[in-house]
């Protein structure tokens, strides 16, 4: 039975026709007919089988006649109408369908530039001039001009760092000066990091518009990742009913620190010492960790270990004073044990549109997309005054009727994109452009999925037949849960060979021989 279900949930098929057209039927099941497509479908995902060996396909066909005998059980008690049966099943078919309608190859060069950006962590600094929620062209002008004039400043050689600070020290500047001890990676506006990761150590970029505003930014340096790192550690923290007093903590700290420079056991000392209850029956030890993961003076202090079981002075943190072992060193991790993370990172937010850049351009030219930029840019005209989520761009857009976009299927018009715009609140971006722009890209990506959602259901024999494989897969779990897997293990072969002596005096089963013992036309 283990063997049956473990290639009734198979995903892929390996086998091929010499004949397409030709599909007789292979047996019938309770007035079912099964097609010799569906039959070798199954078959050929079962390594054991040789259907071209006598008593192995005979062997097969009566394993195959059971498995068609528990489905057409389990139709007949209508399992198949059962809440739990179609949520599964549809769930099955939403994933198999997003499998069907991914580029993998496209996907894994998106991921792969993202793993080899992250060798490198920047160091930086920036100012953002930030725009409204709703910004149009006309505000983000002022803003524009202002951060462009700041920009002219420093080409002319006046410091990044001394305007940043008077910035923040105006409270009538209208901008804000921050620095970034480390950017990884996806943790920036997409647009902000491409900026930041273009720029030469020293160099300042123009201004960089995002969600947030314009951006000028100094990159300071470009760091290799330095991998990461296991350490242990004692904290030393003043009770809680105590005031703090750091030198105090730092003369316990040293004290201690003397006691591990003359041999004392570092894991004894941990448990004798530290107040980080989390770790203290481990010996100190902490997860493995990397820059921008810790407070800083913290990292700062372990990663200045050179050598495994190098213990670091007493360090002062916010969270009071540690002493640092270090325990292993790992190297910044192969793309393919970062991938999964790196894919579900993408996943979210606007970094999606590059997973998904691949697929999008493959369906566009597939289906015949065509652009019509002119019609589009009077949308665009329109973000000049109103930002698209606002009513008076709904309104003057749903009388506009020339279509933006089409494709082999169908053309889809100005006023169309509008109420798309209205309904489907998707962009997170503030400048009405910008925004326009997204939701067209999610506008466009619907349209082309649906039409390949439908291609495939309609015209793909081996999506129907992977659908056609769970659906009887479930089927057969299911009823076989009930009859058998649920009884006693000790009575259920004699359950088993009862049900299936039921079955067959219960279905009447034909199976066409003629096929059968003719395979070989029909393989390669």
């Amino acid at each position: 039975m283990k063997k049956i279900l473990i290639w009734i949930v198979g995903l892929h098929s390996c086998f091929a026709y010499a004949q397409q057209n030709q599909d007789p039927t292979v047996m019938t099941v309770g007035g079912i007919e099964v097609p010799l497509s569906e039959f070798l479908f199954l078959a050929q995902k079962d390594s054991e089988v040789n259907l071209l060996n006598k008593k192995s396909l005979q062997n097969y066909v009566a394993l195959f006649t059971n498995f068609k005998l528990k489905v057409a059980d389990a139709r007949s008690l209508r399992i198949q109408e059962s809440l739990r049966f179609r949520e599964e099943l549809g769930s099955y078919s939403a994933q198999l369908m997003d499998s069907y309608l991914s580029d993998k190859e496209g996907e894994e060069q998106a991921m792969r530039q993202v793993y080899e950006r992250g060798k490198v962590i920047l160091t930086l600094n920036h100012i953002v001039f930030p725009l409204p929620e709703k910004s149009l062209p006309n505000d983000t002008l002022d803003v524009f001009i202002k951060a462009n004039n700041l920009y002219k400043r420093f080409a002319a050689g006046e410091d990044f760092t001394t305007i940043g600070q008077a910035l923040n020290a105006d409270e009538n500047s209208g901008a804000v000066y921050e620095e970034i001890e480390y950017l990884f990676p996806l943790l920036a506006y997409k647009v902000f990091e491409d900026a930041a990761y273009a720029l030469s150590a020293g160099e300042i970029s123009t201004p960089v518009r995002t969600p947030s505003g314009y951006h000028i930014i100094q990159l300071k340096q470009r760091n290799p990742h330095p991998g990461y790192l296991q350490v242990a550690h004692i904290l030393f923290q003043s009770p809680e009913d105590a005031p703090a007093d750091d030198d105090l903590l730092l003369k316990k700290a040293n004290e201690v620190y003397a006691k591990i420079k003359a041999g004392e056991n570092f894991e004894a000392l941990v448990l004798e010492y530290s107040a980080d209850l989390n770790t203290r029956e481990s010996g100190g030890v902490l997860p493995y960790f990397t820059l921008n993961n810790m407070v800083l003076p913290f990292e700062q202090a372990a990663f200045a270990l050179k050598n495994i079981g190098d213990v670091s002075e007493p360090v002062q943190t916010r969270l009071g004073v540690h002493i640092i072992k270090l325990l292993d060193k790992k190297p910044y991790p192969s793309f393919e044990e970062m991938a999964q993370s790196i894919y579900t990172s993408m996943k979210q937010g606007e970094w999606n549109h590059e997973l998904s850049r691949s697929i999008d351009e493959r369906l566009k030219a597939k289906l015949g997309f065509t652009f019509y930029p002119e019609a589009y840019g009077e949308l665009i005209e329109l973000c000049r005054d109103h930002f698209p989520t606002d009513t008076g761009f709904y309104n003057q857009a749903t009388m506009m009727m020339k279509p933006i976009m089409r494709t082999n299927e169908s053309e889809h018009s100005q006023d169309e994109f509008a109420e798309y715009v209205r309904l489907k609140l998707l962009s997170k971006q503030t400048f009405s452009e910008d925004y326009l722009n997204e939701m067209f890209v999610f506008f466009v990506r619907e349209i082309v999925t649906k039409l390949e959602r439908m291609d495939l259901e309609e015209k793909n024999p081996e999506f129907r037949k992977l659908i056609n494989e769970y659906h009887d897969g479930i089927l057969l779990f299911e009823i076989s849960n009930d009859r058998v897997w649920s009884r006693p293990v000790e009575d259920q072969d004699k359950i088993e060979q009862e049900w299936l002596s039921e079955l067959n005096q219960k279905y009447k089963v034909e199976i066409n021989w003629k096929v059968l013992n003719n395979l070989k036309k029909y393989l390669k």
